[in-house]
């Protein structure tokens, strides 16, 4: 391991053992915080994937209906009879913290149903289905996003941290240990060779 280019004096030894203090306690706090990311992401994911498969099949049965119903319409009577929402949904966005992670946030305030926007006579009941069970999909699907960006965002920062922690472990540490060691070594050759040059300056005085 390479040592750092610095003079082999006392005061370079007292700050490097300092630096590396702070290294090995910001090591461990890392690594720690590393550990709790991943607990934190193993049980968001695992709930995430759950609920994407069960919206999924809630989506896939929405989307049947509506197959179903587009089956026995024309074109421009279904896009006549679908050109308006039948529901309204008011969310608020915000920001979370999550171990020093700024995460999205999406609470729905309320949902309000305006009506299916045609005549039932136009239509057919596999239509009506689809369009009431389609808001609850989206309030669905808002909070599923903010989940999936956590998950993303919280992956990116175990990554960021995983090399930080290896970059302190693996350089920066094994540097830090190696320059101080050679520069107690030249403190101490130092000190040897002013004990030798002492005692030969006692012995020509005598």
């Amino acid at each position: 391991m390479a040592r750092l280019n610095v003079n082999p004096t006392r005061m370079e030894l007292k700050k490097l053992k300092a630096r590396l203090a702070t290294a090995v306690r910001g090591h461990k706090l890392l690594k720690d915080k590393v550990d709790e990311m991943i607990r934190r992401f193993s049980a968001l994911i695992r709930s995430v994937k759950t609920e994407r498969e069960a919206l999924t099949d809630e989506l896939i049965a929405c989307l049947g209906s509506f197959s179903l119903a587009s089956a026995q319409l024309s074109p421009e009577a279904l896009a006549l009879a679908f050109s308006m929402p039948s529901g309204h949904i008011e969310a608020s966005f915000g920001i979370d913290n999550l171990l020093s992670i700024e995460v999205p946030t999406v609470q729905i305030k309320g949902v309000r149903q305006t009506g299916l926007p045609y005549a039932y006579s136009e239509v057919t009941s596999e239509a009506d289905h689809a369009a009431t069970a389609m808001t609850g999909v989206v309030q669905k699907l808002l909070a599923l996003s903010a989940k999936e960006k956590t998950v993303a965002l919280l992956s990116y920062e175990i990554e960021r941290n995983k090399r930080r922690v290896n970059a302190l472990e693996h350089i920066v540490i094994p540097q830090l240990q190696e320059t101080i060691r050679y520069i107690k070594s030249k403190l101490d050759e130092n000190e040897r060779a002013a004990t030798i040059r002492l005692l030969k300056f006692k012995n020509t005085s005598l």
